[in-house]
């Protein structure tokens, strides 16, 4: 089963969330629960797309005004839920931030 670990903190938390995370990762891989990770750019570059009626919406930036963003996400290989939460509970981002856990339609 496939799981996305969405990794959500405050955008304060700076250089300190990239700590452990190469080492979290490099764990996973030798694995083989690791199937791709990916860090975002801060969500001030960003642009939300909606269309109603068939007119295109463009808002710059991240739509929603919130304090918290998404850093990233990772996608990985596991047996269920629960070794997909196990694994979420031991990423580095997990003690600043927190990591939404949702599987993978098909």
């Amino acid at each position: 089963m496939r799981f996305m670990l969405m990794l959500c903190g405050d955008s304060t938390a700076g250089a300190a969330r990239l700590v452990g995370c190469e080492e979290w990762q490099q764990e996973l891989a030798g694995r083989g629960a690791l199937v791709d990770a990916l860090g975002l750019h801060p969500p001030d570059g960003a642009g939300t797309v909606r269309v109603r009626e068939d007119e295109v919406l463009l808002t710059d930036g991240p739509f929603a005004e919130t304090k918290e963003q998404m850093g990233g996400v990772v996608l990985i290989e596991c047996a269920g839920r629960d070794e997909a939460l196990r694994i979420a509970a031991s990423h580095p981002w997990a003690r600043i931030g927190s990591i939404e856990v949702r599987q993978v339609v098909g």
